[in-house]
């Protein structure tokens, strides 16, 4: 969330910022009154309690036992005032923080301003599509006639935007799982973690998927647990809570977990093969930063994506999120996109967001820069590193050859022994 003594020092600048991500100015100047009427609120309480403790200095010093009595059955009054002021307050108090909950990240004053995603740049392109003899097809033609992607199985295990990966297409992504992680951790400098996938409440509020996205989350309603859209939220509540001591920041970590999203809110999108599913794979990076270092560590993490769709030789891009297209909680983003010849389109497999303190202080994630100093707010931010299963369905259209086959890449062929293509199963 944001810092409100930030919004009462500087009410006109936060509403300009928060009008390029579509805020209206109202919106703030509720929260603004909301404020005030908590602030009155908590001064009632207060002074009521230091009439309260005057009082009781002076009926200690009394030495009359009926005065003493008279001045006691005075202050029964003072206490039901006392607790229906706290009453007001903690109603007060929930509205203020629901109202803190629901407005989004300030914009980096370096992202462009525009009203939506026509507005994003193209940064740079790296890698030129390969030219083919042949006709490439699309994922969904070559799963099937290689017999690696099951649509009718898993519609019919789980319904629509459910398949089963068969054969060398599981292992193809298990492979990219594998891969991946190893490059992150042996080459990145990330540590890696295997986190829970069902996390409470509070730890997706931490990260801002709540109270905003749940209606795009599943959920165990008898037990009130929330099944992960991304590692991102179980690895952030990793430290929530915490001061991090001294010398340790920043801290990197990569994970690998599945994730669950309703996808309610892209109905009728790329309702043909893989690119979309309620359930899919993800390898996710997590930094914890401090905040002098925080627009390097966000350029480190997008080079560390981009990496594994150079080592994969599949041509990529990356785009700077404008000001209108930016998630609720990030301050800066960029997407990476690999090219998919068979689909004919460039498909998002990272997003890398800087959060700055958005995050940290919704979770009260802090630390000390040197012993003895005061805690302050560490930077967050994340990254796919990559998200399956586009990234196998960049492999299976750019390396798709003419006889049918899908030739294996190199960084991948020491996860399948000998084997070098996937050719049709039998």
């Amino acid at each position: 969330m944001l810092d409100i003594k930030l919004i009462r020092e500087q009410p006109d600048s936060v509403k300009a910022r928060l009008a390029t991500v579509g805020v209206d100015t109202a919106e703030v100047d509720g929260l603004l009154a909301l404020d005030t009427e908590r602030r009155a609120a908590i001064q009632k309480v207060e002074s009521l309690k230091a009439e309260r403790g005057k009082a009781s200095k002076r009926i200690g010093a009394l030495k009359d036992p009926k005065e003493r009595e008279a001045a006691i059955a005075a202050q029964h009054g003072v206490g039901e005032a006392i607790a229906a002021a706290e009453s007001a307050l903690t109603e007060i108090e929930e509205r203020f923080e629901t109202r803190m909950l629901e407005i989004p990240n300030l914009p980096h004053p370096d992202v462009p301003v525009g009203p939506d995603e026509d507005a994003n740049i193209v940064l740079r392109t790296i890698g030129s599509p390969r030219e083919y003899d042949f006709a490439p097809k699309p994922h969904w033609e070559l799963g099937e006639a290689l017999g690696i992607i099951d649509f009718e199985r898993g519609a019919k295990i789980s319904g629509s935007r459910f398949y089963v990966l068969r054969g060398d297409g599981a292992r193809l992504q298990r492979a990219l799982i594998s891969w991946m992680l190893d490059l992150h951790t042996r080459e990145h400098d990330y540590a890696e973690v295997y986190p829970p996938v069902m996390v409470r409440r509070e730890c997706l509020v931490g990260t801002g998927n709540l109270p905003k996205f749940g209606d795009n989350l599943y959920r165990d309603a008898e037990d009130d647990y929330w099944f992960v859209p991304t590692a991102e939220v179980p690895v952030t509540n990793m430290y929530r809570d915490e001061i991090l001591e001294p010398g340790s920041l920043p801290v990197r970590h990569v994970a690998y977990t599945p994730c669950f999203r309703r996808e309610k809110m892209s109905a009728g999108r790329d309702v043909r093969g893989i690119k979309r599913g309620h359930q899919f794979d993800k390898v996710e990076m997590v930094k914890f930063v401090e905040p002098s270092t925080s627009d390097g560590e966000l350029l480190a993490l997008l080079d560390d994506a981009e990496d594994v769709c150079r080592r994969l030789g599949i041509p990529h891009r990356v785009v700077q999120m404008c000001t209108g297209d930016l998630s609720f909680v990030a301050a800066m983003k960029y997407d990476v996109e690999l090219w998919a010849p068979g689909c004919g389109e460039w498909l998002e497999v990272s997003s890398c967001s800087n959060f700055r303190d958005f995050q940290a202080r919704r979770a009260n994630i802090r630390y000390r820069a040197a012993a003895g100093e005061r805690p302050a707010f560490v930077h967050t931010m994340n990254g796919s590193g990559l998200a399956l299963p586009r990234v196998l369905i960049g492999v299976l259209e750019t390396y798709q050859q003419a006889d049918g086959t899908v030739a294996i890449p190199d960084v991948l062929r020491p996860y399948f022994g000998e084997q070098t293509v996937i050719a049709p199963s039998r």
